[in-house]
C-alpha cells in the first residue's frame, strides 16, 4: 500500500472516531434530591422491626419495604445533642467533647468555622438546603438556606399539663391525650410545610437553567416527652402491653452503669411511674405518639411520591437515639444498652437495591454515604464509613462494629451477636443477643470464661483511643 492510500485510510479511521459520541458529551444524570427524615426518641417500636407487638407504622414500613432497613443500626450519641452533631457534623463524641445536652454546637464558633455540617456541605456543592422540625438540637437553623417552622415541644396555650410531679422533675415530662385540632399540632404543621415543598417544582438556577438539587431534612418531635398525641390516636389503642423486665437486672451490672444512666435527676424514677397505672398511660401515649408521627411520615411520602420529584429523591429515615419505657427499671434515653443505641434506619434510593441487613452501623455513616450516593467531593474529616456497599449488596462482608458513648469514655460496642460495654472505671458488660436479647445476663460479670473473655478481647479493640473532655464555658 503507497503513502497515498495509507494517509486516507489514517484519516478514515480519525473522522470515524471523531464520528463517535464521546463521554465527556453525554448528557450527565441530574444530581438526586435528599430528603432526611429524623424522629425525636423513636425505639425500635416500629412495624418492621418487631419491636413492640401493638405498635401503628404503616408508613414507616412501606419506606423499609421500597429502601434498605438496617436493622442493627446504632447511635453514636445516647441522647439528643451528642447524637445528632455526630450524625450531622460526622464526628464522635469522644473526638468532639459533646457529651450532653447542655452544651451545644453554637457555643462553639471554631468549631464551626473548622467543622463543614451535612447540609453545608451540600450547599457548597450546588444544593438548595431545607429544614424544618428538630434537625439540629438547640437551634442551628443557619446550617441550612431556606427554614420552615420548627414551634418547639410544648404549644403554650394548646397542649395541656395531664400528671402532676415533683418540681425537680423536667417541665416537659408528661405524658396523655390531648384534645385541640390535629392540624394545629407540631408535627402536623411540619408535615405540611416539607410536603409543600415536596410538590413544587423547584426554579431554575441563574447559573445553569437547570433547577437546583434540593437536600431537605425535616425533624419530628413526637414521640420525645411531652408524649401529648392527638385523643383520636390515643384511643385507637386499647389495653397496651408494657415491656417485660427483670426484677433482678440490676443485681450484675456494675455500680458504674448506675451512676451515668441515673445520673439525670430531672428524669421520673420507675418506682413512680409504676405507681397508679402511669407506666400503662405513658406506653399508651408513646405508642400513640409513634402512630401520630407515622401518620406525618405518610403525609410527607404521599407529597412526594405524588409530586414532581419522585424518581429522583433519594429518602432517608434515623432516629436520633432509643429509649427506655421501664426495661431495667428506668425511662428516658442515657444509658448504653440496646434499648438506649439501637435505632430505626431506612435509605431509601430510587432504582436501588431493597432488602434488609443485620450488619451492625452507624449513624455516624450517613454524612459519608449521602456523599457517595449524590457524588460530591468528600469532607476529609469525616470519621465514619460509607454504607455504600451495603446498599448495593445486603450480605457483602462488613468489618465494620458500631460504638455509642455516654459522657467521657463509657463505650458501647455491638457487632451482629454481641454487645461490650466498658466504663471509664474499666469495669465491663458483656451480652449475647442470640440467647439473651434483653440484656438481662451480665457475662462480663466476676471472671469471664476463656470464651467470653475471647469476644471481650476482641470487641474491646474497638474502643475510641481518643475521648476528649466535656466541652463547656
Amino acid at each position: 500500500m503507497g503513502i497515498r492510500s495509507l494517509f486516507i485510510v489514517f484519516l478514515a479511521s480519525v473522522l470515524i472516531v471523531e464520528s463517535r459520541p464521546q463521554d465527556s458529551q453525554k448528557p450527565k444524570a441530574p444530581q438526586p434530591n435528599v430528603l432526611l427524615i429524623a424522629v425525636d426518641d423513636l425505639n425500635d417500636w416500629v412495624g418492621c422491626l418487631h419491636g413492640h407487638p401493638q405498635t401503628q407504622t404503616p408508613n414507616i414500613d412501606r419506606l423499609a419495604a421500597r429502601g434498605m432497613l438496617f436493622t442493627n443500626a446504632h447511635c453514636q450519641g445516647t441522647l439528643c445533642n451528642p447524637s445528632r452533631i455526630s450524625l450531622l457534623w460526622g464526628r464522635r463524641p469522644s473526638s468532639t467533647g459533646f457529651y450532653d445536652n447542655r452544651y451545644q454546637v453554637k457555643n462553639e464558633p471554631e468549631f464551626l468555622k473548622t467543622h463543614v455540617s451535612l447540609p453545608r456541605h451540600f450547599a457548597a456543592h450546588g444544593y438548595k438546603t431545607l429544614t424544618a422540625g428538630k434537625v439540629f438540637h438547640g437551634g442551628t437553623p443557619e446550617q441550612s438556606q431556606i427554614v420552615g417552622p420548627r414551634l418547639g415541644q410544648w404549644l403554650k396555650g394548646l397542649d395541656q399539663k395531664v400528671h402532676e410531679k415533683p418540681e425537680q422533675w423536667h417541665a416537659i415530662w408528661d405524658f396523655g391525650p390531648q384534645d385541640y385540632e390535629e392540624t394545629k399540632f407540631t408535627d402536623h404543621l411540619t408535615a405540611t410545610w416539607v410536603a409543600e415543598q415536596l410538590s413544587a417544582k423547584q426554579n431554575p438556577s441563574a447559573s445553569s437553567g437547570e433547577p437546583k438539587p434540593f437536600f431537605l431534612s425535616v425533624g419530628f418531635y413526637r414521640p420525645h416527652v411531652p408524649f401529648f398525641p392527638p385523643r383520636r390516636v390515643y384511643d385507637s389503642f386499647e389495653e397496651v402491653r408494657l415491656p417485660r423486665i427483670n426484677e433482678d437486672d440490676w443485681s450484675d451490672i456494675p455500680d458504674a452503669a448506675r451512676g451515668v444512666t441515673l445520673s439525670n435527676p430531672r428524669i421520673p424514677t420507675h418506682d413512680w411511674m409504676n405507681e397508679e397505672g402511669r407506666w400503662q398511660q405513658a406506653v399508651h401515649a408513646y405508642l400513640a405518639c409513634v402512630r401520630w408521627t407515622d401518620e406525618q411520615i405518610g403525609r410527607v411520602l404521599d407529597a412526594l411520591d405524588n409530586g414532581p420529584h419522585a424518581k429522583n429523591t433519594i429518602v432517608i429515615l434515623f432516629s436520633d437515639h432509643g429509649y427506655h419505657l421501664g426495661e431495667k427499671q428506668r425511662w428516658s434515653k442515657f444509658s448504653l444498652w440496646e434499648r438506649t443505641t439501637h435505632v430505626p434506619l431506612i435509605i431509601s434510593v430510587p432504582g436501588g437495591v431493597t432488602g434488609a441487613t443485620d450488619k451492625p452501623v452507624e449513624l455516624l455513616s450517613l454524612y459519608p454515604t449521602l456523599i457517595d450516593l449524590c457524588d460530591l467531593p468528600a469532607n476529609q474529616r469525616l470519621e465514619g464509613v460509607s454504607l455504600q456497599p451495603l446498599l448495593e449488596d445486603p450480605n457483602a462482608p462488613w468489618k465494620h462494629v458500631a460504638i455509642s458513648t455516654l459522657e467521657q469514655n463509657n463505650h458501647a460496642v455491638r457487632d451482629q451477636r454481641w454487645r461490650y460495654i466498658r466504663y471509664a472505671d474499666g469495669t465491663e458488660e458483656l451480652y449475647d443477643h442470640e440467647t439473651d436479647p434483653n440484656e438481662w445476663n451480665n457475662l462480663a460479670v466476676d471472671r469471664p470464661d476463656s470464651r467470653h473473655a475471647t469476644v471481650i478481647s476482641r470487641l474491646k479493640k474497638h474502643l475510641p483511643t481518643i475521648n476528649v473532655p466535656q466541652r463547656s464555658n
